[in-house]
């Protein structure tokens, strides 16, 4: 296999894995891709209220439990004078508050903060239920709901189906003359619950309600809304009653499945839930790596994001120094532009991002005109290279001390930022600048110089970018692919940019 060959392949695989990752990232551990962008997330109250009769008090009451499309961040309970447990004689997530003795109103608080994540099934899967006993009905109201099983089940083909039509007779206008006498006076939504679980029991296909709230923001004094719940090859199906629809709503949390009430409490009286919503929005990468970090994702755990913020910082500014190093590539490699050193420019971008573009600019100009006076007079001076270097370097810290004094007395903040610059880096290209005026003559001088300057500005504008910046601390994973493209870069022996003025009389030839 020949180096090209090796090399196009192990660009292919580092491209790929890079991207691979950073899809991963995006698609399963919900990074953003864009910066700045910020999700819901809502926060759901509930307010118990009840009497106390003067005896001891036991609260049981339902709590949402991985509900579908939903994602739970956080929960409180607040509960002044009571201790807190968890009821486990149910197979349901119930808390628990306990005292032993109190009187007149009493209130707890239960809060929880959500946001809704679409890649949740819907669709729960479960084991098997007992087969449901008929419902107990007087003898008209027996011989109805037979006539309604008949008839629904000669129009559906499976247990979803015949819940979705069964829902759709019973909430028409005008119902047919057996719902209408299940139905009885009481049209309510609780009576056609009812009437549906009913008749499911009595089809023998397991059943059973749900209720849930529909996240808006403000809403207060709000009440659960029930759904009913029919199982089906391993999955528990959701339907709303009234409209028949199959599915959770949109914007909704399922707070309880099944089981017995909602809300029990021992030693009180009038009991009564409400429910309080409100919105806000959190930055949706700061969500996810708390989320990320609690459940101990690999790609997480041992990441950039387990370090001490003051490390994080740090390689923030670092990661981006593999951008000014492809503009480099690239414009030196494809378009051909000439540099006072190699990657000379990524350093000087690095200054202009501590200094700003035009800032930078102008200490840059004014540090390397001063230096290379100095260097041409010292060049007189017949001294050996390392003592030569090591005057500039001295001089260059001068020029720097002095424009940061004068700029402190003149008010301009912007100069004194002159430190940022590496001293030896200007120190050596002053030295090389001087070297290539002897040899080459001023106007390479400016040839490199200016395309140092140009390549380092496209570099700071690279570097500088908001949505370059998010993505090259967030997905580090990218890097790899920025390395397979320099990789399959260095392979270009073709014509510059530069060159095809060059040889243009060639090619009309």
């Amino acid at each position: 296999m020949s180096s090209k060959v090796q090399v196009y392949l192990f660009a292919f695989i580092l491209i790929f894995i890079g991207i691979g990752l950073t899809i991963y990232k995006n698609s399963v551990l919900e990074f953003p891709l864009l910066p700045g962008e910020r999700r819901a997330l809502w926060t759901v109250e509930a307010k118990i209220e009840f009497q106390a009769k003067d005896e001891p008090v036991i609260v049981s009451f339902a709590l949402p439990h991985n509900p579908p499309k939903m994602t739970v961040l956080d929960e409180d309970f607040t509960s002044s004078g009571y201790g807190f447990g968890w009821d486990n004689n149910t197979q349901q997530r119930r808390a628990q508050w306990a005292t032993r003795n109190a009187t007149g109103r009493q209130v707890l608080y239960y809060k929880l903060q959500v946001y809704e994540g679409t890649r949740h099934q819907q669709e729960i899967e479960a084991t098997p239920p007992p087969e449901p006993s008929p419902p107990e009905l007087e003898s008209a109201q027996k011989t109805a709901i037979n006539n309604l099983v008949n008839f629904v089940y000669q129009r559906s083909a499976s247990p979803s189906t015949f819940a979705a039509e069964l829902m759709r007779l019973i909430n028409e206008p005008r119902p047919m003359e057996d719902i209408a006498l299940l139905l009885g006076n009481k049209n309510t939504s609780s009576r056609k619950v009812k009437v549906a679980l009913d008749t499911l029991a009595q089809a023998k296909i397991p059943a059973r309600i749900a209720r849930g709230l529909f996240l808006e923001d403000g809403r207060r004094n709000q009440k659960l809304t029930t759904l009913i719940e029919v199982f089906e090859n391993d999955h528990w199906v959701i339907f709303d009653p009234l409209t028949a629809e199959r599915g959770i709503p949109n914007h909704f949390v399922l707070w309880q499945r099944g089981g017995k009430s909602l809300l029990d409490v021992e030693g009180g009286e009038n009991s009564n839930v409400s429910f309080s919503i409100i919105e806000s929005t959190q930055p949706a990468n700061s969500r996810t790596l708390v989320e990320k970090a609690n459940a101990k994702a690999a790609l997480v755990d041992f990441s950039i994001y387990s370090l001490p913020i003051e490390q994080q910082n740090i390689f923030k500014s670092i990661l981006l120094v593999p951008i000014g190093a492809l503009i480099v590539v690239l414009m030196r490699i494809i378009v051909g532009i000439r540099t006072s050193g190699t990657f000379m420019p990524i350093l000087i971008a690095i200054a202009f991002i501590e200094t700003s573009l035009v800032t930078g600019l102008a200490i840059f100009l004014i540090i390397v005109s001063i230096g290379l006076f100095i260097r041409y007079y010292l060049s007189h001076l017949n001294l050996l290279l390392v003592a030569r270097i090591s005057a500039v370097v001295i001089v260059v810290i001068g020029i720097m001390a002095g424009m940061s004094i004068l700029s402190y007395k003149l008010g301009f903040s912007e100069v004194m930022k002159v430190t940022f610059f590496p001293m030896i880096i200007l120190a050596w290209t002053i030295e090389r600048m001087s070297i290539l005026w002897e040899e080459e003559g001023p106007k390479e001088v400016f040839i490199q110089g200016g395309g140092s300057l140009l390549v380092a500005t496209l570099a700071y504008l690279s570097m500088t970018n908001t949505y370059i910046e998010h993505l090259t601390f967030n997905f580090p994973e990218l890097l790899l692919a920025l390395l397979g493209g320099i990789l399959m870069l260095g392979q270009y022996t073709g014509y510059r940019l530069t060159e095809l003025r060059r040889f243009q009389p060639l090619a009309e030839n």
